[in-house]
């Protein structure tokens, strides 16, 4: 449905940027500086900085900032990002809350492609990509690399041409006060509750908008280890979100476990019957294949060789860490648990 929400083309809309953050005190302020330099009237939104129990100085470095725009902080003890972004709506003053994550940038045009895009299409709710700044690190543009390709997650992460519907992310996800108003805020999952956040949002009849040009600066993690962890919990959190939303667990999604499963199984077999070694050989035919290409649209992307030949191992990282994630959850759903848990201790760090 179109609830016709929104104000006349005429009068002015505000924005609440809403950040809950947890001790990640320099990224936070690289977050901020990007937004000081913003083309946008900063008389028309604010900023909400909900601290959730951080003890790197976050709190303390924040009061001391002088903004062109309102800066509000709120601190809570730890409680999880859905609960942060939760405390942040409460206090919020804007007609739209956008969520960003801490560890994003944003460009100086993000404000107004949003506003342009609000006006002319009267979303409820909306989202855009994520993608790297030019002076990212080898590493951090190959995790771009198979977080935003075709290969590594079939452009579910704001592309038009995405596999699945599109579901706004809280790294960068917009939605007007009455969506939160008449459904809620997020829920208690550890991870998967901007998805969650964003299923209720279809199921009530809200309208969704991907704005592709509306795009935000993501550092994500900064090592391959924390990588995998991240991505494992998504796996994880897909299960979870499958059992309240079915339309969130599709067969695109349990690909990654599937694969594993059927790579193991194939070795084993190998082992035992010395014919079906040529499925060995065909799965690293395969692989060898994959990597190439990765290698390639990478290299096309960056023109850069380094990010280019770290762009395999980011994205077999990544579909191994999902499928494991998967995996787990399943096994933790068929066991009984209320709700799948992957890794949580000193994960934000």
């Amino acid at each position: 449905m179109n609830t016709g929400m929104l104000q006349t083309q005429s009068e002015s809309i505000t924005y609440s940027i809403i950040v809950a953050t947890y001790n990640r005190l320099d990224e936070l302020v690289e977050l901020i500086d990007s937004l000081n330099y913003m083309d946008f009237d900063p008389t028309r939104f604010e900023l909400i900085i909900v601290d959730d129990g951080s003890t790197d100085g976050t709190a303390e470095m924040i009061e001391q900032l002088d903004t062109p725009y309102a800066l509000h902080l709120h601190r809570q003890q730890n409680q999880g990002p859905g609960a942060a972004r939760n405390r942040g709506m409460a206090e919020a003053n804007g007609d739209y809350f956008l969520f960003i994550d801490s560890d994003c940038t944003v460009p100086a045009s993000y404000l107004n492609t949003i506003d342009a895009s609000v006006r002319t299409n009267q979303w409820d709710a909306f989202g855009g990509p994520d993608t790297c700044r030019p002076d990212f690190p080898p590493l951090l543009k190959a995790i771009n690399y198979s977080m935003t390709s075709f290969l590594g997650t079939g452009g579910t992460r704001g592309s038009s041409k995405s596999v699945t519907k599109f579901y706004p992310r809280s790294y960068n996800m917009g939605i007007h006060r009455k969506v939160h108003e008449q459904i809620g805020g997020m829920n208690d999952l550890r991870h998967g509750q901007d998805m969650d956040l964003s299923a209720r949002i279809y199921e009530a009849g809200f309208s969704v908008g991907l704005i592709e040009d509306a795009y935000v600066f993501h550092k994500r993690r900064t090592d391959l280890r924390k990588f995998f962890r991240q991505i494992f919990n998504w796996g994880i959190a897909r299960i979870n979100l499958g059992k309240a939303h079915p339309e969130l667990l599709k067969p695109i999604h349990l690909a990654p476990a599937v694969l594993i499963a059927a790579s193991l199984l194939t070795v084993v077999l190998a082992l035992f019957l010395p014919q079906t070694t040529i499925l060995v050989y065909g799965l690293m035919l395969a692989a060898l294949a994959i990597a190439l290409t990765a290698t390639i649209q990478s290299y096309l992307r960056y023109r850069e060789i380094r990010p280019a030949l770290l762009s395999p191992v980011t994205l077999f990282l990544q579909v191994i860490a999902y499928g494991l994630g998967t995996l787990s959850g399943l096994l933790q759903t068929t066991a009984g648990k209320p709700e799948a848990k992957g890794f949580t201790k000193k994960y934000y760090q």
